[in-house]
């Protein structure tokens, strides 16, 4: 038999480790409260955030904001009635086209659509 065969033999030979006591829960949870940790951060508090911003953004609605809604339409605010959750944008201002739409469907200033887009008109 040669050296490397018997050196091999013993390494087969030899009986695992026993396992640690009470470090093995310590080892599961680090990797979960990271991964939690990292969720947060990345996921749950920028959410938050834009959420606080566009709630801000409704209370604060006036006369003459520029706005997007969800569907796209871009137009001014002509009135807000806050008892209705109601608001009348100006679509436009050659024939005065207005509509009334519910506050809940504004998606954003219209400054707000442009910074995504790079400033592009």
């Amino acid at each position: 038999m040669s050296p490397v065969e018997s050196f091999t033999w013993i390494l087969l030979a030899q009986e695992a480790a026993p396992p640690e006591a009470g470090g093995g829960l310590m080892r599961l949870a680090l990797p979960v409260l990271v991964i939690g940790f990292m969720f947060y951060f990345m996921l749950i508090r920028p959410e938050r955030r834009k959420q606080g911003r566009h709630r801000h953004m409704l209370e604060d609605l006036k006369k003459n904001d520029r706005v997007v809604t969800a569907g796209g339409i871009k137009g001014v605010v002509s009135s807000v009635n806050r008892d209705h959750q109601e608001v009348t944008l100006t679509i436009d201002e050659s024939t005065g086209t207005k509509i009334r739409i519910n506050i809940a469907s504004i998606a954003g200033g219209e400054e707000d659509s442009d910074s995504v887009q790079g400033g592009k008109k």
